[in-house]
Formats: C-alpha cells, sequence, structure tokens
C-alpha cells in the first residue's frame, strides 16, 4: 500500500505539469526532456514527504496532518525547482509555470492522501491494518493500559493477550476481557507463529532486574517492544516518549525493517537479483556443465538453514562436495584440503560461484542480496552449536538472510570453527541490521567482488 501511495504521488506531480500548461496557454507539447525533469522533481518530492514520515500507515491515518506535511514538502520543493531555473538561466520555464505546476501537485497529492486516509481507516475496521500486539506483565498496570487503549476510537491495535510470570492470585483480573496466554518461557515462540508486530511491557522501570530477563528475549524477536509509562512517576521530557493513543511510551526496540523500508528494500532485492541472474546465467551454465563432467550427483545441493524469525528455508547452492561427502545439518565444516570437495567444487568454493543459485531464493522471497550468511541447523564453533556460543544468536534473524553480508565483505567468510570466528561474524551482523539503508546495501553489494579476490577462509 505505501507502494501504491507513492506511486500516485509521483504520477500526481508529473501530471500537474501539462495539466499546469493547458491551464495557462491551452496548448502542451510533450518533449522526454520535459518528461525526465518532472519525472526527477516527483523522486525528489517523495523523498521530502519520506523524510517527514509520511509514507507509514500510522501517519496515513490522520489527513490533516498529512496535509500539513504535503504543503510542506511541495513549499520546499517549489524553491528549490525555482532555484535552479535561477542558476541555469532557464528562460523556457516562467515562474508562473512553476507556480500553478505546485499548487496542482499539491492538490492532487492532498487528494492521494485523503483517498489513502479512507482506505486505511476501512482497512483498519476490517482487521486488516492493525497490529497485532501482546502485553508483558500483568496486574493493576496492564488492566489500566488495555483500558486506556481501547477507549481510543481510533485504536488500530489488535490486543491478542497478555504474558505474565505472576502466580494465579497475583495474576487475577479480567483485563479488560483479554486472555493471558501463558508465563514468559512460551512468549517467543508465541511471538514467531502468531507474526505479532507489537510488545508492550508494563512490568515498572523499578523491577530492572525483572524488566532486563524479559528484554533479553525479547531482543531476537522481529518486533517492536515499548515499554508502557502510562502509570509511571517518572516524567520525562515530551520528545522522549512515542505515544499510542494517548499512552506514552518508552522505545526500546524498533524492527530492523518496516512501512517504506521494508518496500524499499525489497524492490532493491527483486530488481538488482533479477539483473544479476540475467548477467550470470552464462556463468551459471558453464558451472553446472563442469559440475556434471567432474563428479556424478545433482547439480544442485539443497540444505536446511535458518531463515527470516528463525524459520527454516531451503538454500540452494551448486553442488561442490562428493555425494558421498554432503552433509545436510552442516556439523561437519569443510576444512582447508578438505578431501570431499571435488575438483570443480574447490574453485567455485574460493571465487563463491557455489552460492549463486541463491539469487533464485532472492527471488523466492525467502532471501536478501544482502543480510547476515544463513547458517544450517547443525553449525558447530568448537563442538557447540551457534546458538550455544553467543548470547542473543538467535537476533541475527531478525532479517532475512543474504547472499553476501557485512561480515563476509570484511573477512569474515568461510569456516567458523571457533568460537571468537563466530562472535566477530555475529557482532558484523547485527551492526548491519542497526545501520540498515540502501546506499549501505549497495556498498556492500559493491565491495563483495573486492572481497572474493582475497579468497580468504573460503575453501
Amino acid at each position: 500500500m505505501l507502494f501504491t501511495v507513492a506511486a500516485a504521488d509521483a504520477v500526481s506531480v508529473v501530471a500537474a505539469w501539462p495539466l499546469a500548461n493547458l491551464l495557462l496557454y491551452e496548448s502542451f507539447e510533450s518533449t522526454w526532456r520535459s518528461f525526465s525533469a518532472t519525472a526527477f522533481v516527483a523522486v525528489v518530492m517523495i523523498a521530502v514527504l519520506r523524510w517527514q514520515w509520511s509514507y507509514t500507515i500510522p501517519s496515513l491515518r490522520k489527513f490533516w496532518p498529512q496535509v500539513l506535511k504535503v504543503l510542506i514538502s511541495v513549499g520546499a520543493v517549489a524553491l528549490g525547482v525555482s532555484g535552479v531555473v535561477f542558476l541555469f538561466d532557464e528562460t523556457s520555464v516562467a515562474p508562473r509555470e512553476i507556480g500553478v505546476w505546485m499548487e496542482l501537485s499539491a492538490l492532487f497529492v492532498c487528494f492521494v492522501r485523503f483517498v489513502a486516509a479512507d482506505v486505511v481507516r476501512r482497512l483498519t475496521r476490517a482487521g486488516v491494518l492493525v497490529r497485532r500486539t501482546i502485553i508483558v506483565g500483568g496486574g493493576k498496570d496492564a488492566e489500566d493500559l488495555i483500558r486506556e487503549l481501547n477507549a481510543d476510537a481510533d485504536n488500530h491495535l489488535q490486543i491478542l493477550g497478555i504474558f505474565d510470570d505472576r502466580q494465579s492470585d497475583r495474576a487475577a483480573g479480567d483485563f479488560g476481557g483479554v486472555a493471558r496466554l501463558g508465563t514468559f518461557e512460551g512468549l517467543t515462540d508465541f511471538c514467531r507463529k502468531a507474526s505479532v508486530d507489537l510488545l508492550i511491557v508494563t512490568v515498572p522501570t523499578r523491577a530492572e532486574e525483572r524488566l532486563m530477563q524479559i528484554l533479553d528475549r525479547l531482543f531476537t524477536l522481529q518486533v517492536d517492544v515499548r515499554i508502557s509509562a502510562l502509570n509511571s512517576k517518572l516524567r520525562m521530557n515530551s520528545r522522549a516518549y512515542s505515544f499510542i493513543g494517548n499512552v506514552p511510551m518508552l522505545a526500546v526496540m524498533d524492527k530492523p525493517l518496516s512501512d517504506w523500508d521494508w518496500v524499499l528494500k525489497n524492490i532493491e532485492d527483486r530488481l538488482v537479483a533479477s539483473l544479476l541472474l540475467m548477467l550470470a546465467s552464462p556463468v551459471m551454465a558453464a558451472v553446472a556443465i563442469a559440475i556434471r563432467l567432474d563428479s556424478k550427483g545433482p547439480i544442485i545441493f539443497r540444505q536446511k538453514r535458518y531463515g527470516f524469525n528463525n524459520e527454516l528455508i531451503e538454500v540452494l547452492k551448486f553442488r561442490s562436495l562428493y555425494v558421498e561427502g554432503q552433509d545436510t545439518t552442516g556439523s561437519n565444516v569443510v576444512t582447508r584440503d578438505d578431501l570431499r570437495v571435488t575438483k570443480v567444487g574447490r574453485f567455485i568454493r574460493r571465487a563463491s560461484l557455489d552460492e549463486l543459485p541463491q539469487l533464485v531464493n532472492v527471488l523466492r522471497g525467502q532471501m536478501s542480496l544482502v543480510g547476515p550468511r544463513p547458517h544450517a541447523t547443525g553449525s558447530k564453533a568448537e563442538r557447540d552449536l551457534f546458538e550455544d556460543v553467543v548470547e542473543g544468536y538467535f537476533a541475527r534473524h531478525r532479517m532475512k538472510p543474504g547472499v553476501t553480508g557485512w561480515a563476509q565483505i570484511n573477512g569474515w567468510r568461510g569456516e567458523t570453527d571457533t568460537r571468537e570466528k563466530l562472535v566477530r561474524r555475529v557482532e558484523y551482523d547485527l551492526y548491519y541490521i542497526d545501520n540498515w539503508s540502501v546506499l549501505f546495501d549497495l556498498y556492500i553489494i559493491a565491495m563483495t567482488p573486492v572481497s572474493l579476490l582475497t579468497g580468504k577462509n573460503a575453501y
């Protein structure tokens, strides 16, 4: 939906230019130059609107605040266009043309926002655009929070239930009709299976030890985490809070990708992966023929690995080992001079050509071009499973796994046989998740061929 709104904004800005000319001169002659210029201005308009957080579902719900954002964006773009026309002495564009163009653009984009607000409200009432929410912690704080949230006419939360570790006598109460789903022990699994979007913690901040135990569990989840400050006596600057309705919240953790960022990364993955697959198809055909001539067995090796939200996905690779030496669990890692590796396999592993079929995983939506590398279910470092070596290891699964990643271009690719190697790889993965941007992705993609030239840790 966010992509649709942005596309409608772009069409509005581009269509407003010929209409402005028709209103002023009753004629318009389209050229590639004028179309390119208006398309560029439309992209700038979208960027300014995005900078104001206009492309989020909560923002689209409120029409009049959106109108203000549109007017600010149109004003900024109008000043920019006027400045460029003045600097380049572009006599073919008159100031009044820019003025009428921007006025029509503002009118059209505001209309898009009006329609979007109405659609969002309807879908919210239908239960489509709601945030699936869990409340962590019970007692009076939870009851007061539920009562306050339910009193909000524009409430867009679907409260699934409460998780609380208190004994039944302390956890007594109807919680506003919301069910108690269990204790903290089952919280993580429930959130993954139920596709929870938001966790609201009602444990008082003064209960520091208990709060930290809860947050340690939540760190590995793909959810937004907020601490309710409804009954808190601690009052901070209002800018320290985010609000859900009238309830002040302290933001603890956000999803790595949400709303517009999720749209951008998916577009990036599909477009770049399609292009790379077309460019790499001759190489992939040559590798497939070489594997077939070198040893018996299938060309493609399929292995179950952990993907987004700890779900298992089937990762595709060119087979680089003899069939009898294959390890589907990943518990027996490939080492230097490993006799299980075929002649062709040794070359394609060092050049990372064995990873090329994972572009298909990207197009299927199971992987991303850039992200933490997926690990097999039985992967070990010094005889211990990865999740037992690094605390919070599963936090790297808050984002789709990638064909390449920040750790890989920094030399942490290939064998992860020691605790130190695994710790460093996870550190780089978590840094990438916390600092994601499209430019960061493009930099990693550009640097991947450079990192492959060293061949470090790849055999």
